[in-house]
């Protein structure tokens, strides 16, 4: 199988798998974010910061979402480190953030070890407008490398900004998930044929972009509810995506 999927604590996970098995690492860690005040961010579940009351999709929710910032910071430098270990040279780090944790996963991912390499940015064109205000309409994905790149080993050239909606309805699977068009081409810092590491994977968004786009995935969630549906996503992925060819070598 191209992909394998854990369900646990992250840490536990990975302090298990092989020095140097992946290629990239491209994860949505809980922000511990959103929220006016402290008291907010720390009380509040995920599913009360980031959904709304009259929401018709009963998202489950998932844990991770009440540390201060300060644990917040060491808790993603520990992870950050055990995924630095994990990572091959010349390979890359991606991690989703907000306006408000930005700061702190740039200090973190660097004190992992990364070489911090730059801030993406994901535009939401339905974010809701605010009177007298700036909109709140863009997510950000901090990168870095495990030292040096080299281009010729992967030689794509992407774009630094991608513009695309959560996915709603019956598609939005988790309170948090993020557009599959946007992991696509994230995932393609990867060389091809090469691993993509999601210790956070969520609904499964991650692993399917990058089944689509040719990678292998190893994926890693500790919420039993969204594990399950992270694999029948990918086991959907894969049935869509087989070949004749494969189907013919199977039989």
């Amino acid at each position: 199988m191209p992909f394998s999927l854990h369900q646990g604590d992250a840490l536990a996970v990975l302090s298990g798998l092989p020095d140097g098995c992946v290629d990239s690492v491209i994860t949505d860690p809980p922000y511990n974010s959103g929220g006016r005040t402290a008291k907010e961010r720390t009380t509040r579940s995920a599913k009360q910061k980031y959904t709304s009351a009259d929401a018709k999709n009963d998202l489950a929710d998932f844990t991770g979402e009440n540390m201060d910032q300060r644990s917040y910071a060491f808790w993603l430098t520990q992870i950050m480190t055990e995924a630095h270990r994990l990572t091959k040279t010349g390979g890359t780090a991606l991690l989703f953030t907000d306006w408000r944790q930005l700061p702190t996963t740039t200090d973190a991912i660097q004190a992992a070890g990364w070489l911090w390499r730059g801030v993406l940015a994901w535009h939401k064109p339905q974010a809701r407008p605010q009177k007298g205000r700036f909109t709140q309409n863009c997510e950000f994905i901090v990168w870095a490398s495990k030292g040096p790149i080299d281009g010729s080993r992967n030689p794509v050239y992407l774009p630094g900004m991608y513009s695309a909606s959560q996915p709603s309805g019956a598609q939005r699977r988790h309170i948090t998930q993020k557009p599959v068009e946007v992991m696509r081409e994230l995932v393609k810092i990867s060389p091809e044929g090469g691993t993509v590491l999601d210790f956070c994977a969520g609904s499964g968004s991650t692993g399917v972009a990058a089944l689509l786009e040719g990678r292998d995935f190893i994926g890693v969630e500790k919420t039993e509810h969204y594990a399950s549906i992270a694999a029948d996503r990918l086991t959907e992925t894969i049935r869509e995506t087989l070949t004749q060819d494969d189907v013919d070598l199977t039989g």
